[in-house]
């Protein structure tokens, strides 16, 4: 089986084209989007993203700045950073960019976040919304992912909600803003969820929950981790893994998913690619959530949440 390839940058334009609809309407308002986003450390493929969304947000004419932390910063001084961020007003979004090192609390770090700012629903406040489906923020990336779903299923003549009830999608990952989240929209749609971390391949069991996927969502960080002897023919493969690996024809880095593309391409109905899949659709949902938060320092609640397409 050849899969089809799932064009996220092609998608990605659409979604851009309404983008600038809306921030023209919000500048009519007096409104201005700002996003800030915080990194700590050098991880490549945290800059790589910074650097993507940097050049994104400043074409569409929102504000970015970014915060470049030492990696063996005290948590004192991050927290201290974010703290800054919530009181500027020129900062309508905030993003704390995964990996974080080990002195620093994740959890200490999202709860510090101005709930109103917090793009990713990842302070405590988003996350209950979220999970309770009356979210304030769609977290970008999980977002992304179920959008190029619908996209494709609409695309193929399938209804996507309806097609998805009762229908197995697979997660694996459980991070706070990429793989629960999933979790919670996938269970929105009617989906029989089942989600996996790494103690699930610890235990030699990856592979067993991987291949009752209907939809395969794959969240982990780890470079080609989900082979072709892991997924069933005829599922829906999403790769959200950004992994800097060595490129050995031109001696420097290229950027590969959490799916070994190629096996799995063999099996699966579609597929998406990296890069060009989920990635650059997570980028227009990212600043399209500064512009929510835009709106919602306004207290003008005229733009709403995007519909499924």
């Amino acid at each position: 089986m050849d899969a089809n390839v799932i064009d996220g940058s092609a998608v990605s334009a659409g979604l851009r084209a309404r983008l600038e609809r809306e921030l023209a309407t919000l500048r009519r308002s007096g409104g201005a989007p700002g996003l800030a986003s915080v990194v700590v450390g050098e991880d490549y493929a945290a800059h790589a993203y910074e650097r993507r969304l940097r050049r994104l947000a400043e074409s569409v004419g929102c504000r970015f700045q970014a915060e470049r932390l030492p990696a063996d910063i005290e948590e004192a001084d991050a927290l201290a950073t974010v703290g800054k961020l919530n009181a500027d007003p020129r900062v309508t979004g905030i993003l704390i960019l995964r990996p974080l090192p080990p002195q620093l609390s994740e959890t200490a770090l999202y709860a510090t976040l101005d709930p109103l700012k917090d793009v990713e629903a990842v302070h405590p406040v988003n996350a209950g919304l979220m999970a309770r489906g009356t979210p304030r923020f769609v977290p970008s990336t999980p977002a992304s992912c179920f959008w190029l779903l619908d996209d494709y299923l609409r695309r193929s003549g399938r209804d996507p909600l309806g097609w998805l009830r009762g229908r197995t999608v697979v997660i694996v990952g459980r991070s706070h803003n990429v793989g629960k989240p999933a979790v919670w929209l996938a269970l929105d749609r009617g989906a029989v969820v089942i989600d996996c971390d790494e103690h699930a391949s610890a235990a030699g069991r990856l592979g067993a929950f991987t291949r009752q996927a209907d939809v395969l969502v794959v969240a982990a960080g780890v470079p080609g981790l989900v082979t072709a002897d892991m997924v069933a023919d005829g599922v829906i493969a999403i790769d959200v893994g950004i992994n800097a690996v060595p490129d050995r024809a031109t001696g420097g880095v290229r950027l590969v998913g959490d799916l070994d593309f190629d096996s799995v391409a063999t099996r699966a109905e579609a597929i998406t690619p990296v890069p060009g899949g989920v990635g650059p659709v997570t980028d227009v949902w990212l600043v399209r959530n500064t512009l929510l938060g835009a709106v919602l320092q306004q207290t003008d609640l005229s733009i709403r949440p995007w519909p499924s397409p």
